[in-house]
């Protein structure tokens, strides 16, 4: 039975309601669009979030990031910027349904070329989960997930240039990748003036090679990278890991 507030904000057709097993809180996720997967709940769980933050999530998506973000912990404020309408849309309806608007804004926007509602150097914590793809080859044939998986209206250069610029000195940039782009990944942070400080690989399980690596920046901070024990998301038998199914029973 849906609640009050659920049958107020309302579903599209083709969409379904998900529970996020954090704090009761709940997302709008489109059946024929992009459907968040496990690495925004690694991503949320790995980024250095303190009380009072100041957060900017890019390229948000249906705004799974900062929903996970404010069940986890205490941000004073998270901004998610988005560029396609209709993930914005879906986005805007889950902040609301969740009764977040006083912490949560959802707004359209393309990365390279911020608004002006955001402000250089004024966030504690930028994270991303940018497209892990180059443009060219083989592409989704739906825009909307091609330009999620694929480097189409944006670059890891570009993701990591506006993260810089929106952070404050010594602020936090977190994001998660393939392992497959970490070179390209940790040069450009410092290129861009992001000190690659913490590193976490990510496996399927703990005897097969990761698919995934997380990084947190540090905006001009002094070289030096912890390496963190890897992290396997399901058990050698089958099932979430102990950590993963800790992040689920929050």
């Amino acid at each position: 039975m849906l609640s009050r507030n659920e049958t107020r904000i309302g579903l599209d057709p083709g969409e379904d309601l998900e529970d996020l097993q954090r704090c009761g809180l709940k997302i709008i996720q489109a059946r024929d669009t992009f459907r968040f997967g496990i690495d925004s709940v690694l991503l949320a769980h790995f980024a250095p979030l303190r009380k009072g933050d100041r957060v900017l999530d890019l390229g948000t998506g249906n705004g799974v990031l900062p929903l996970l973000l404010a069940g986890i912990g205490e941000p004073g404020a998270i901004h998610g910027l988005e560029i396609q309408p209709r993930l914005v849309d879906m986005a805007q309806r889950s902040v609301a349904l969740n009764g977040l608007e006083d912490l949560i804004t959802i707004m359209e926007g393309d990365l390279c070329f911020p608004p002006p509602q955001l402000i250089a150097g004024g966030y504690d914590l930028v994270i991303s989960n940018p497209p892990y793809l180059p443009a060219g080859g083989k592409v989704n044939s739906r825009e909307e997930l091609a330009i999620a998986r694929h480097e189409i209206l944006c670059t890891l250069t570009d993701v990591l240039r506006t993260g810089a610029q929106m952070l404050r000195n010594r602020g936090r940039m977190a994001l998660i990748h393939r392992p497959g782009r970490l070179i390209d990944l940790l040069t450009t942070m410092r290129a861009e003036g992001l000190e690659p400080k913490t590193l976490r690989f990510v496996h399927p399980t703990p005897r097969r090679k990761p698919t995934m690596v997380m990084v947190v920046g540090v905006k001009g901070a002094r070289p030096h990278v912890d390496v963190l024990p890897p992290l396997a998301i399901y058990q050698e038998g089958g099932g979430y890991s102990k950590e993963v199914l800790s992040f689920y029973q929050g």
